[in-house]
């Protein structure tokens, strides 16, 4: 195991802890950007929230034990769709690219491992 993989393992499961606690805290402004997207009545927008940061938690926990390329995939698709909402709602497109690692270091991390896998072989 490399440097590299460590600093990208804790990149990546900090972002997901950090988002996955604040949605599971009920951020009011995801709250409401999962009403806007989803039409859901704010009660189940909040508990749609909620699972979100479990699966963020469990995302995160996944990634720092031992990290499989599906997950990584999701973290990354994940990553893009949330830094992509900003924008749809309203946002500036420049909290779009401000959250480009919440995409790439999911990435970087899923190619490193693929690319460690095939030396291994």
């Amino acid at each position: 195991m490399t440097y590299i993989e460590w600093i990208l393992r804790i990149g990546v499961a900090g972002e997901f802890i950090g988002h996955g606690m604040l949605a599971l805290q009920g951020k009011q402004q995801w709250v409401g950007w999962v009403h806007q997207m989803t039409g859901f009545d704010m009660p189940t927008a909040t508990h749609f929230l909620f699972i979100i940061g479990l699966s963020d938690l469990l995302v995160a926990f996944i990634v720092l034990v031992k990290p499989i390329r599906p997950v990584l995939l999701w973290a990354a698709f994940w990553g893009f769709w949330t830094a992509l909402l900003r924008p749809l709602v309203g946002e500036s497109v420049l909290d779009f690219v401000e959250r480009s690692a919440n995409w790439a270091a999911p990435l970087a991390l899923y190619f490193l491992l693929k690319k460690q896998k095939k030396e291994f072989q």
